[in-house]
This record gives C-alpha cells, sequence and structure tokens, in this order.
C-alpha cells in the first residue's frame, strides 16, 4: 500500500555503500521474512516485490548549480481565510507553532470550528468522477464517503446558469423533485482518493461493466477545473431540510454533514457513522468524546472537522477522559435539561409580556421532525422579539437561556476500548439512568488508536496485541446486556451491509425518550484488509452472522409488539469465508495452524449460538 519504509530502507543501502548492495539486499529479505511470514507467503512476497522494483527504478538526478525553476511556494491556507486561521492555524499547520506567543492562543481554550477545509492536503492520487447519464442518485457514494469530499445536492434549474463550463448536473430522479436537478461533487483537494465510494456505487454501465456511476480518475489532469466546480457547488442553497425524508439514505445525505475533511486513515469505517450524525441532528447537538481514534481526528490541532451551517449552526464538541466520557455526557444531559426547566418557568412567569398563546406554543410545541424543530425555533425568535426592550431580571434570563426551548441532542461517542472496556462503567451507569442521551460506539474490535490491543470487542480467534496466539475468548455482547434493561434503544448496525437499517436506526435512537445505544461495525486498518473493500468486509461479516443487525426499541413492547426486531438473515456463508479475509484472522494460520483451527471452531459455534438466540427472542409473542 501506501507504507514505504521498506522501499526507502532499500534505497538508502542500494546507493550508500554502507555494505555491498547484494549483501544488503539480502539481509533485507531475511528480514522481512522474520517480520512479515506469520503474515503470510503472499505479504512476504509483496515485500520482495517492493524492494526489487525499488532497485529497478532508481536512477540519478543531477544537482543543478543554480536553481531556475519559477514556482513558488503556494500559502499554507489561502488568502480567504479567517484572521486567526492566518495567523495561528497556519502557522501551527506550517510546524512552526512553537514561535506563536501565548497572547496569540485563545484565553479559555477553545478553537474556532470548521477549518479543516482551509488544509487543502491534496493527497489523492485518484479523486472519484461522477458519471450523470448512468447515476441513480441513490447518494450511497456521499454516505460511503469517510471525509464528506462527496456531496449532493438537487436544486433549481435556474441556478445553472453561472455554472463552471465543465460542472456537471443531470435531471432530478422522484417525482417529489420535479423541474429540478441533481449534482454528485468531489472536492477534489480534500478527498484522500481511498476508492470506497466506487465499491459502494451500486450502478454498473450495461455496455461497459468496468464503468460505474462514480470512477477514479487521476487528480492533477482535474485538479483545477474540479476546484472551481466544487466552489460553485458550495455555493449552491442547501435543500429545505423540513421538506427531506431524513430517515432514507438519499434524504439524509441532502444534509450538509458539519463534519468534514477529517484527518483519518483514508477509508476509515468510522467517520461516516460521525458524519451521519452530524447530517440528521448537527445543528442542535453536542458532543461528549472518548479519547481514542475519534477524539484525535475530531478534534487535534490544528485543525477541526466539526463546522457549522448557513445559519451559523453546528456541533459542539469537547473531548474527555477514557474513563470518564460517559459521565462528562451525562453532565451535558443533567445542564440542558435544568436550563430548559427554567427557560420554562421563565416563559410562565414572563406570558405577560410574551402572550398567552405564544407562551403556550412554546411550552406546548412537539419537537420530532425537522418541521417541527424550524417551527419552535420561529417562535424563540418572535420572543427574543417581544422580550428585546424588557431590561427586568427575568427578561435578561431568559433571553440568555431562550435557545434551550429548542430540542438539544446529546451524543456520547467512543471506540470499543471506551465502551466495552474503560470506561464500561460510567456507561452502565449513564445508560441505567434512564436519560435522554444518545451513545454511538465506533465498534473497531480492538484498540486501533493505541497500536491494536485486544479489547473485550476483539472477537475470538483474532489476533492482537496481548492475543498473540488469537482471543480465546468471544466477544462481548454489549447490544445485549442493555436489552435485558427494557427501558434503552439499542441498536446493531454495518453501513456496508445495510445503509438504510442504518440511517433508521439513527433517526430511532435520537428520537426515543430515554438512552439509546447504536453500536457500528466499523472496519480498521487494524484488521489487515485493503480499506477500499471495507463495505464488502461488512457485508461479509453480516452474512456470516459474524455481526448481526437488529433494532430494539422499547416503544414497540408498549403497543404489544416485540421490541427486537432482526435486521439481517440467518448466516449464509462460513465464518472463515469473513475471518480469513482478514489478516488479524489469516495470520494465526502460518505460525499456529492447528489452534488457528480449534479457535476458528470455536468462533463458528459462537456465531450460530448468537444466531439461534437472537432469532428466538425476534420471536417471542408480546401480543399477550
Amino acid at each position: 500500500g501506501v507504507r514505504i519504509n521498506t522501499i526507502m530502507q532499500t534505497c538508502f543501502f542500494g546507493i550508500s555503500g554502507v555494505l555491498p548492495r547484494d549483501e544488503a539486499i539480502a539481509a533485507i529479505k531475511e528480514a522481512i521474512k522474520k517480520t512479515y511470514g506469520k503474515r503470510g507467503e503472499a505479504v512476504v512476497q509483496k515485500n520482495y516485490a517492493a524492494v526489487d522494483a525499488a532497485l529497478a527504478n532508481l536512477y540519478r538526478v543531477e544537482v543543478m548549480e543554480q536553481a531556475t525553476s519559477e514556482i513558488e511556494m503556494p500559502p499554507v491556507v489561502p488568502p480567504e481565510a479567517p484572521e486567526f486561521v492566518q495567523t495561528v492555524t497556519a502557522t501551527i499547520m506550517a510546524r512552526k507553532g512553537d514561535s506563536l506567543p501565548v497572547s496569540a492562543l485563545p484565553i479559555d481554550g477553545t478553537y474556532p470550528s470548521g477549518t479543516t477545509q482551509w488544509e487543502k492536503r491534496n493527497i489523492a492520487l485518484e479523486i472519484p468522477v461522477w458519471e450523470p447519464d448512468i447515476c441513480i442518485q441513490c447518494a450511497k457514494c456521499a454516505l460511503a464517503c469517510p471525509h464528506a469530499a462527496i456531496r449532493f445536492k438537487i436544486y433549481d434549474e435556474a441556478l445553472l446558469a453561472d455554472a463552471p463550463p465543465t460542472f456537471k448536473s443531470a435531471k432530478a430522479r422522484g417525482k417529489e423533485y420535479a423541474g429540478m436537478v441533481a449534482t454528485i461533487q468531489t472536492a477534489p483537494e480534500d478527498c484522500t482518493g481511498c476508492g470506497l465510494c466506487v465499491e459502494a456505487c451500486p450502478v454498473k454501465d450495461k455496455t461497459e461493466p468496468k464503468r460505474k456511476a462514480i470512477n477514479l480518475a487521476p487528480q492533477i489532469p482535474l485538479r483545477a477545473t474540479e476546484r472551481e466546480n466544487y466552489e460553485f457547488f458550495l455555493g449552491l442553497p442547501e435543500f429545505d431540510r423540513t421538506q427531506v425524508k431524513i430517515d432514507t439514505v438519499k434524504g439524509s445525505q441532502l444534509l450538509r454533514p458539519l463534519f468534514e475533511y477529517s484527518g483519518a486513515c483514508a477509508g476509515c469505517g468510522e467517520t461516516p457513522y460521525v458524519k451521519l450524525i452530524t447530517q440528521l441532528f448537527g445543528d442542535r447537538m453536542l458532543i461528549s468524546n472518548a479519547t481514542g481514534c475519534s477524539s484525535i481526528y475530531g478534534g487535534n490541532l490544528p485543525t477541526t472537522p466539526y463546522t457549522i451551517d448557513e445559519n451559523g449552526r453546528g456541533p459542539t464538541w469537547s473531548n474527555s477522559l477514557f474513563e470518564d466520557n460517559a459521565e462528562f455526557g451525562f453532565g451535558f444531559r443533567l445542564t440542558i435539561d435544568k436550563q430548559t426547566e427554567y427557560a420554562r418557568e421563565l416563559v410562565d412567569s414572563l406570558r405577560g409580556a410574551i402572550g398567552d398563546e405564544l407562551a403556550d406554543d412554546l411550552l406546548n410545541a412537539e419537537q420530532v421532525t425537522e418541521a417541527d424543530i424550524a417551527a419552535q425555533r420561529a417562535r424563540v425568535a418572535a420572543m427574543k422579539e417581544k422580550l428585546a426592550d424588557l431590561d427586568t431580571p427575568e427578561a435578561t434570563q431568559l433571553k440568555s437561556l431562550a435557545d434551550m426551548l429548542v430540542k438539544r441532542s446529546v451524543w456520547i461517542l467512543g471506540g470499543d476500548g471506551w465502551a466495552y472496556d474503560i470506561g464500561y462503567g460510567g456507561l452502565d451507569h449513564v445508560l441505567a439512568s434512564g436519560r435522554n442521551v444518545n451513545v454511538l460506539v465506533l465498534d473497531t474490535q480492538v484498540y486501533s488508536n493505541t497500536g491494536g490491543q485486544m479489547s473485550k470487542a476483539t472477537p475470538r480467534a483474532a489476533v492482537a496485541k496481548f492475543a498473540a496466539g488469537g482471543k480465546p475468548m468471544p466477544k462481548k455482547d454489549l447490544g445485549m446486556i442493555y436489552m435485558t434493561y427494557g427501558n434503552v434503544y439499542v441498536a446493531q448496525v454495518a453501513m456496508g451491509a445495510r445503509d438504510t437499517q442504518t440511517v433508521k436506526a439513527f433517526v430511532e435512537a435520537e428520537s426515543y425518550d430515554g438512552p439509546s445505544l447504536i453500536i457500528a461495525y466499523s472496519h480498521c486498518i487494524a484488521h489487515g484488509i485493503n480499506l477500499r473493500y471495507g463495505f464488502d468486509q461488512q457485508q461479509l461479516a453480516v452474512d456470516s452472522g459474524a455481526w448481526v443487525l437488529y433494532r430494539y426499541d422499547p416503544r414497540r413492547a408498549e403497543q404489544g409488539l416485540n421490541p427486537l426486531q432482526l435486521d439481517s438473515k440467518a448466516p449464509k456463508v462460513p465464518v472463515k469465508d469473513y475471518a480469513y479475509n482478514e489478516t488479524r484472522f489469516k495470520m494465526l494460520t502460518q505460525s499456529k495452524p492447528e489452534e488457528a483451527a480449534r479457535l476458528l471452531a470455536l468462533m463458528q459455534r459462537d456465531v450460530n449460538e448468537r444466531w439461534r438466540m437472537y432469532e428466538q427472542l425476534a420471536s417471542l409473542d408480546y401480543s399477550a
């Protein structure tokens, strides 16, 4: 892949003369065999090929006495970036942060959001190119994109009057979009070239099967024109949130992502879920983030991927410790509830100034749909106008708390190391509280950020640090634990297997007035796979039964229905077809083949038993 240590080491010994070339290359290959042998002969041979190719392509570059190039280093950030970004963020990006005086830094430790948009990393060798003539506008490519570098919009055709000459559009599909046009657009300088979008695309050209509705093409020839196209695209109006079916894949992708261009791995399995929650609820959400990968790509200096919409609204984000993140987010909920309670008391006491009708509407408003939220925001704005010239202590306090009358969405976010292990006690306390919090567990089944240590989410037979001989115990079933509480909404999702189920689960969880838990399968570089095919691996995980899709909604029990809905079918492929696509399982077949076979048999038994248990629970009759 993109790892170059073997190649650069070969180049060094090939030209330095420190050792005779043949002797050095033989030693390198011996080290490769020792280091990667346990991962299989194919991995060893790929590294051997890298060594041979490096030697074959070495050539001498003569250094001229005087530089003749007229190319100048571009500025770190474009001139239209805000002043803080120009003076502080850009200095840190240029690795000159030590030169900044303390006085330049924010005194309260808060940094402006939405600053990843100024980085323009240009790291992709190839970028997605849209083919509007065969596209069905399912928006799966936009949903899958880990970096929000593919966007989808539907808009009035008249807006194309000033479009750049290479800007693409097509007639919008769907009767609700009659007379409108659609565009799927790539951000060329923010794309990482992972290719996940291409694999997620379900469309193939019937006359040329290799051609899909979105395909990779070299970035450099497209950079200038696509930069112009993307700038024009961003200027097009966002679709009216109140008119979107947000519980569908297509509808959700018409909403602007408020998490964009993060520094996560190319093809990351976590970030599509994070992006999705910001599209659905980001204009009113607060995030408590456990330490881990999601805290590094979520708020690592110098830039921040969480951003704001055209109205200046966006997620409020803060990182807490590994062990207390759930309690930290619980504090958000308690604070919001108390502030909302006080704001409601003040509305009641100030009826004379507000008016009985508006006061009643503010206090009794349903806030379920996007239209409901917009209507409540309009009422709050009207109330602020009525209170603008009123200077009593109560009015001043209500003006400062008025926005708390609009529903807030609290999300507690982290990986499996936090939720299954180190933060489990706090998570249990918070979910058992019955308060309205939403928990998203980005389950990579391993401690990804700290080097690949085993967690209780690691499946049996997988190799990880502290499980070099394959994990001997089965994966902890976090979802089953919380279904036993009876009042916690629980869902297990895998975007690459059932994207519609994923979107529905997020919407249902947030609408539930109580604790909710979503466990999301997140493919990871630590699994030993090509992340381009991460969604394919998610599909195999579900097809083999290694990952069961379900939704447990306590509201259904109140209606005499079984709260557990199985969203995946009975396993149809053996678990080895899933497991042995990944180095974390396959490497044990090289070092301890008999133990690998034994553990795989036990893993298959785990899968069979777990499926039968879920199938039985989902068939129970709740009508009596």
